[in-house]
């Protein structure tokens, strides 16, 4: 039971606790350069997903077959196989979104939120807690890209997931860089002010 709950605890801490991109600011450059739609943002988090908890699930395999002298380039050469599978089928199953994400994919090779995973965590974890959580860390991770995305999207192009619902002219500021950087800045005040109020109130 203990065990459970334990596994229960890695796999919500990357959603809430240790959320990558709301509480401890990683992979920004991804999170900001990708999220001017709702669907990037998706995409995006979907393919860290992927390669987070496989590179996890080896990682935590291997680990006592790699000397500390190479740990860190067999990690990345684990991460980037993962990574070549993620970016071969989104070029032959989702072009449009490929070609939208761009240079985004292979760059989630030196993402510092999955070579810190592999580090901090699958290499001294049994393969079920790595697998939770990288599950919980990219889970986190699709949820706030989401949500910068629709935000981005809607207050930009007044739509959703590509669906105009209305026939105006956004704030073009918003799809453009520093519109990222303004709304995230905002959900992690609101965040912060959220959380701050339910301290107080308990």
């Amino acid at each position: 039971m203990a065990q459970a709950i334990s596994n229960k605890e890695v796999f919500l801490k990357g959603i809430i606790r240790e959320n990558p991109v709301f509480v401890i600011l990683l992979g920004l450059c991804p999170t900001l350069g990708v999220t001017s739609s709702a669907i990037n943002g998706v995409g995006m988090g979907a393919a860290t997903a992927f390669v987070l908890v496989m590179s996890n699930l080896v990682i935590s395999l291997v680990k006592s077959l790699i000397p500390d002298k190479v740990r860190i380039p067999a990690f990345i050469v684990i991460i980037a196989s993962f990574v070549t599978v993620v970016q071969l089928l989104m070029a032959a199953y989702m072009p449009a979104l490929n070609e939208q994400l761009g240079l985004f994919i292979p760059l989630i090779v030196v993402n510092c939120i999955v070579l810190g995973r592999a580090e901090a965590f699958a290499s001294r974890n049994n393969a079920l807690s790595s697998i939770l959580d990288g599950l919980g860390m990219g889970v986190g991770f699709t949820l706030a890209l989401t949500l910068l995305g629709s935000v981005r999207e809607v207050l930009g192009s007044l739509s959703l997931f590509g669906y105009r619902f209305i026939e105006a002219d956004g704030m073009l500021v918003f799809i453009l860089a520093p519109g990222a950087f303004i709304s995230l800045g905002f959900i992690i005040a609101i965040m912060n002010w959220m959380k701050n109020r339910n301290k107080s109130s308990n």
